[in-house]
């Protein structure tokens, strides 16, 4: 955590969560006790799942995406009851909650599921009743979002979108929004782009990756060939002006993972993410985990590591939050209690700096 007199302020700020991934989530201790539940048998020639301490210390050392996701999909193969993605959820909530995070919109990847013959139905039941637990004991309101894996081919995303039981969930209102994810390199947003007409058509809110390791005509062909309404890291944006000023015109967020940015060697530092050039250019965004439980950080880890790298102001920090929460796909009068709470958190702290 930070040292700062800030770091109080930090804490108690209203935050809002849209770019975590729920398998993302998944601790080693946690991953530990499903496999034996689940008498699941780790890879047995990887040093690195002889322990807890040592899958944390691989998850240190990770080279690039690519080398990420070979960790995250093994993770996932612990994952085979309703109970185990209910506990997985619970678990994030919990952290996202001690962390102040009053409202999040989490992530998942249905492909990585139903590919080992678990069942549409037995996630989302799962997540279900972690979400209705959340709300109920947290008081932490959630959306769930659909993503798809953009390095399995478009035509196998959108048959996955088309199923009965998917498509069942977006019209109950369940699902709240798309997604796509998974390695940028290789995979442009346009080879998506009927997925995501057709998602447009059911009213469907749409987000995609673009813009952490892609280029920055990546975002702008996700903006422009896909609809999105929020770009998940973006940072890449900053390399190209004329379109960095297209995204503050049209009030596009960005939903950005500083830690993430560090660890998966996209920049050298969190001083290197440009935080600092996206609020002078008018640029929104809000600041997320994305993968908590392999990057060493929680959604405030993040905001004290983007504290100590660029020394916001509680101006800044103000900006930020209320940009989350404008952002954020709950309804109105969600966004309006949160909006108080900071307000009021904003006046306090202000108060006492000119104590």
């Amino acid at each position: 955590m930070c040292r700062t007199p800030l770091h109080g302020f930090l804490e108690k700020l209203p935050k809002c969560e849209h770019h975590i991934h729920l398998e993302g989530a998944l601790s080693p201790s946690l991953l530990f006790q499903l496999a034996s539940r689940n008498q699941i048998t780790l890879p047995q020639d990887d040093d690195a799942f002889s322990s807890h301490e040592s899958l944390l210390a691989r998850y240190a050392q990770f080279s690039s995406l690519d080398d990420f996701l070979h960790y995250y999909f093994i993770g996932m193969s612990v994952l085979v009851l309703e109970e185990d993605f209910e506990a997985l959820a619970w678990d994030y909530f919990q952290h996202a909650s001690a962390d102040g995070v009053h409202h999040a919109e989490v992530f998942f990847d249905p492909q990585a599921h139903t590919a080992r013959g678990i069942s549409y139905t037995t996630v989302l039941t799962g997540f279900s009743a972690a979400r209705s637990r959340a709300e109920r004991e947290l008081g932490i309101s959630t959306e769930l979002i659909c993503c798809f894996l953009r390095h399995l081919p478009a035509p196998e995303c959108l048959a996955t979108f088309e199923l009965e039981d998917v498509q069942a969930s977006y019209a109950s209102g369940f699902i709240k929004g798309i997604g796509l994810d998974s390695n940028e390199l290789g995979f442009p947003p346009h080879l998506f782009e009927e997925m995501y007409q057709k998602a447009g058509k059911l009213g469907l809110r749409r987000t995609a990756h673009a813009g952490e390791e892609g280029p920055a005509s990546f975002i702008a062909s996700a903006l422009e060939t896909l609809g999105v309404e929020r770009i998940d890291h973006g940072i890449r944006l900053v390399e190209d002006v004329e379109l960095m000023r297209k995204v503050v015109a049209s009030g596009t967020m960005l939903t950005t993972c500083p830690m993430s940015n560090v660890v998966l060697r996209c920049v050298e530092s969190v001083k290197e993410v440009p935080i600092r050039k996206f609020l002078d250019a008018g640029v929104k965004f809000s600041i997320n985990s994305d993968d908590p439980a392999y990057f060493g950080g929680y959604i405030l880890d993040n905001y004290c590591a983007v504290h100590e790298a660029h020394d916001l102001t509680i101006e800044d920090w103000e900006r930020i939050c209320k940009h989350s929460i404008e952002g954020s796909w709950c309804n109105e009068a969600r966004k309006n209690e949160l909006s108080t709470i900071l307000e009021t958190l904003v006046s306090e702290w202000k108060y006492k700096s000119v104590e």
